[in-house]
């Protein structure tokens, strides 16, 4: 079984992945940030590096998915590909940081890659507004983090919500960040267990 985790930067996903992982026993696939060689240079400078890094993505994002099918384990994971093809490379595009040439090689691979892969069982979306975003994004004090621009995960919220209202390729949970502290209170981390629960239940 596949579940995955979705959300803007800042939202909980490897906080959840980690949390989930040790409480179901799952094998947990992480957003590898801390060995991303272009993640410094991207924030350094967008224009520049958007396409190395949402390429490195896809790639590491792919592979992932092949890891994944191949263990034959319930694995959950911290980000999912659609949203780097469906989010970030758009976005990017859409502020004049990705070129039309450079961002429709991308989407072209994107669309091969998507032939051989699906959609995970489980998609958990974490929807949390630009200043939860902010301020979660302070606390865990990434230097790299700190030029993120505000209209920058603005834009991002925007086309978060615009894909999960019409996501349709597998069983849907929706997360509000803004009114649940899961790392810290285990009581809403005891109320996630129990939406989860019902989730896995109703897909046997």
């Amino acid at each position: 079984m596949h579940i995955a985790i979705a959300g803007n930067i800042g939202s909980g996903k490897t906080t959840l992945t980690t949390l989930l992982s040790k409480h179901y026993s799952w094998k947990a696939h992480f957003e590898d940030a801390d060995d991303n060689p272009y993640l410094n240079d991207f924030y350094e400078d967008m224009q520049r590096w958007s396409f190395n890094l949402q390429i490195y993505f896809l790639n590491s994002r792919f592979n992932q998915i092949m890891e994944i099918r191949k263990s034959g384990k319930t694995v959950i994971q911290d980000r999912t590909i659609f949203e780097d093809a469906y989010i970030f490379a758009p976005n990017l595009h859409a502020m004049g940081l990705m070129t039309t040439r450079d961002f429709e090689n991308y989407i072209s691979l994107f669309n091969l890659m998507n032939g051989f892969i699906k959609a995970p069982d489980l998609m958990i979306y974490l929807r949390a507004s630009v200043p939860t975003l902010v301020n979660q994004i302070q606390k865990r004090g990434r230097d790299y983090e700190n030029a993120i621009r505000i209209d920058y995960l603005k834009r991002l919220n925007e086309r978060y919500e615009a894909w999960i209202s019409t996501y349709d390729q597998g069983k849907l949970l929706i997360i509000e960040v803004d009114n649940i502290n899961f790392a810290e209170n285990p009581e809403d981390l005891g109320i996630i267990f129990n939406k989860i629960d019902a989730e896995i239940n109703g897909l046997f």
